[in-house]
């Protein structure tokens, strides 16, 4: 392996503008398809085979103007006056006819006269009175009641018992994801238009958010702060700007192509960040290696740039492609789980940091060869000669060489450290993301409240009843529908129940179901348990069927479906990865040393986000101030991806500590070594992640925000606490020991050569004199 990416590396090097050239028609065909295929994103969370999935696409072909997005604006009437007051109806009324006139909204009041016209026949209304009276009024003390204009109800549209607030719910004819970019805004936009001549405010709710934005101001800042890391730890703009180059056109054709199938197939939003997050990091950190390793064999052996760069991608080259293939093979375990969300998610992701490596091997060397020798100014070459004849030990030295002393108190605090970090983990909660996951000075967090408060917080994620007759195609009877609603209005944590609609043939009923609890409280989880078990008794006494659905129903299937898969998919991942580790290290203590240290880093993640995100704790400093529960996608993308991760840091840390074995030094100057030399690098590295990752919590959409802090906070665990202290002092624990391995599996293992020995026997290094005459010539 080594001696084919050394020649990979000379050849991209004295041929540079062929591989830049090929590399810039990738680039354009991605934009040119990008120009052709608009890219079309959605925020739906899918989960095919749930329960709650299923009501939703029968729905979809049996009463289609009921699967729509869903809407939800609330008027606030200012200065304490009634919204339905003499001053604020007109405006109300126009501002709701405005909704309702918007493109892709469907029309209440039109469906309502068609209903009306029909007498009757219609079945909606022989059906709504007998519904009406089975439930009877809400309970809870805060009973809303409908907005009268010219003496008849308004439909969708309610009012606060205090009057102070009106709630208004609606439905698109598509859903949100599907429909044109700019609806759901301009939507908002129409009604405040009319809301503001009678100084009422117009909050969306959660559900009213377009597509979040990909790169925001945040994200930003964290590129910034790694260029910055960038430039301290290699001392050269030229140096720093390669690794930037490399993340960059790594994420344009990553996430470029990804965004080029969003018309084929559909690409969740955080499909798209979680590829930019990944493309970012790792684009710059692999990148970051292999220019740090070329600088090394030209400041330390003389080596030319020419040289130095091959041997560069033959070694460290080698660890960036092992270390890749540990994050695609724990990327690639999500798609054992069967979700597509977290399929696509998966390939995207994997895609991209595959599409990096192969920078890293090709463009970057090409890019070297365009440099040459200025890749080290003669200043950094002067500073080099000081520290090369300076006596003084290196930071990195003294610390590993502290490690190896005390491995006893380090193994215990490095091991400590995590598990107090993840006690809070004992309490984690998952849901999917609601209005109170918002900041307070969002629309959607205020929105919320305002529904809680004025309302209930059940009228912020009512659930959704599908109701049909035990005999298909047969209608339902009002008197069986209204027995049914007699039934589930009793049911603990039930506020309301009502008729939403219906089909014309009858034979299908949608119910409106207010829970008396928030969207992701226990007693909304615990009233769609209940009414999943009285649907059974229903069925066998009344002969109707139900089916339930909505934010709580989805949450619960979706946790419920990840809790079942997630020790599957973790046993896949640690054992492809255990392989992979295997094969680099041919030793059996090391991935498994490995893989003790991501368990304590990810049980150590779990734990801090849940005390940020759900229990509260610190939000100040992240600029946060909303608890809400962890997201349900959140533990096993986390999991995977920081595997990953963690292994990059494995395989660059203690490939350097076999090297110097494999050179003859004894197992404890071999770890404190080996750390020296790539302890620097592991940690501008790790830095940069956390930079990146980081950005991303300042994100609008509490899903991002959420994968970004996780990712931050698990690198900074796995990198400062796991591979920094853990490892080398179990390093030291285990001496000879950790490079052992049974004699006839080693006689089977293909020799990868991930350290360049094979690589430093058939090449050996050209004489230093020699190469420096050779750099001076092409220098001139």
């Amino acid at each position: 392996m080594s001696v084919l990416l050394y020649r990979l590396g000379h050849f991209a090097y004295a041929r540079p503008w062929h591989v830049i050239l090929g590399w810039l028609a990738v680039v354009s065909a991605v934009v040119a398809l990008l120009v052709v295929n608009p890219v079309k994103l959605s925020n739906e969370v899918r989960i095919d085979g749930t329960s709650a999935q299923e009501v939703i696409d029968d729905l979809a072909k049996s009463l289609p103007e009921a699967s729509g997005g869903q809407g939800m604006l609330v008027f606030r009437a200012q200065n304490g006056t009634r919204v339905d007051g003499e001053e604020s109806r007109a405006a109300l009324i126009a501002a709701v006819d405005a909704v309702y006139r918007h493109d892709h909204v469907i029309d209440a009041r039109k469906v309502l006269a068609d209903e009306l016209s029909k007498g009757e026949r219609s079945p909606l209304l022989r059906t709504q009175a007998a519904v009406a009276e089975a439930a009877g009024q809400p309970t809870g003390g805060k009973v809303p009641a409908p907005l009268l204009q010219d003496g008849r109800p308004v439909p969708g549209v309610i009012v606060s018992a205090d009057g102070s607030t009106a709630l208004m719910q609606f439905q698109f004819d598509e859903q949100t994801y599907e429909l044109p970019s700019g609806t759901i805004d301009s939507t908002v936009e129409a009604a405040e238009q009319q809301a503001e001549r009678a100084h009422v405010d117009v909050l969306p709710s959660a559900a009213m958010l377009e597509i979040p934005e990909i790169v925001g101001v945040g994200e930003i800042v964290g590129v910034v702060v790694a260029a910055i890391v960038l430039l301290v730890t290699l001392g050269s703009v030229v140096a720093a700007g390669l690794p930037l180059v490399i993340a960059l056109i790594g994420v344009t054709v990553g996430v470029g192509g990804a965004f080029t199938l969003s018309t084929v197939f559909e690409i969740h939003s955080l499909t798209a960040v979680l590829a930019l997050m990944l493309g970012l990091a790792v684009g710059i950190d692999y990148a970051l290696f292999i220019v740090n390793r070329q600088r090394r064999l030209i400041l330390d052996t003389g080596l030319d740039a020419h040289e130095a760069t091959g041997r560069a991608i033959g070694t460290a080259g080698s660890a960036v492609f092992f270390a890749g293939s540990t994050v695609i093979i724990a990327l690639a375990g999500l798609l054992v789980v069967g979700i597509t969300l977290l399929s696509t998610m998966a390939l995207a992701a994997a895609a991209t940091i595959a599409i990096t490596v192969l920078l890293a091997l090709t463009l970057l060397p090409a890019l070297l060869g365009l440099v040459k020798e200025r890749i080290c100014s003669a200043r950094t070459r002067r500073t080099a000669q000081q520290q090369a004849s300076a006596t003084a030990r290196t930071r990195a030295t003294r610390w590993g060489s502290h490690l190896v002393r005390h491995k006893y108190p380090a193994l215990t605090a490095a091991f400590l450290i995590p598990l107090v970090l993840a006690l809070p983990a004992l309490d984690m909660r998952m849901g999917l993301p609601s209005g109170a996951s918002y900041n307070p000075d969002t629309a959607q967090r205020q929105s919320y409240e305002e529904v809680s408060d004025t309302f209930g917080p059940g009228y912020n994620g009512p659930l959704m009843l599908v109701a049909r007759s035990s005999d298909s195609g047969r209608p339902l009877t009002p008197t069986a529908l209204a027995a049914v609603v007699s039934e589930l209005k009793d049911t603990k944590g039930a506020t309301s129940i009502s008729l939403a609609g219906m089909n014309t043939a009858g034979t299908v009923a949608v119910l409106s179901l207010v829970p008396g609890d928030g969207p992701n409280d226990d007693g909304t989880k615990d009233l769609v348990t209940s009414v999943r078990d009285k649907s059974r008794e229903i069925r066998e006494t009344h002969g109707v069927t139900i089916g339930i659905t909505g934010f709580t129903a989805l949450a619960i299937d979706v946790s419920d479906r990840l809790g079942d898969v997630l020790p599957l998919y973790v046993a896949t991942v640690l054992g492809l990865s255990l392989i992979v580790l295997l094969l680099v290290f041919r030793s059996v203590v090391v991935p498994v040393m490995a893989t003790l240290g991501f368990l304590l880093s990810i049980a150590a993640t779990f734990g801090i986000t849940t005390a940020v995100f759900q229990w509260g704790w610190l939000q100040a400093l992240f600029g946060l101030d909303a608890s809400a529960p962890v997201v349900s996608l959140l533990p096993i993308i986390v999991t995977g991806v920081l595997y990953g991760l963690a292994m990059d840091y494995q395989v660059f840390l203690v490939t350097s500590m076999r090297e110097a074995r494999m050179h003859g030094a004894d197992p404890l100057d071999a770890t404190v070594s080996g750390f020296a030399r790539a302890s620097a690098v592991v940690i501008a590295a790790a830095t940069i992640m956390v930079s990146v990752f980081a950005g991303f919590i300042f994100n609008a959409q509490p899903m991002i925000k959420q994968a970004g802090f996780a990712l931050a906070v698990g690198i900074l665990i796995d990198a400062f606490v796991i591979r920094m202290t853990f490892i080398p002092a179990t390093m030291a624990l285990a001496r000879d020991k950790a490079w052992w391995i049974p004699v006839w599996l080693d006689r089977l293992l293909p020799d990868l050569d991930v350290e360049g020995e094979k690589l430093a026997q058939k090449i050996p290094l050209p004489h230093p004199a020699a190469s420096r005459q050779h750099a001076t010539a092409q220098q001139t």
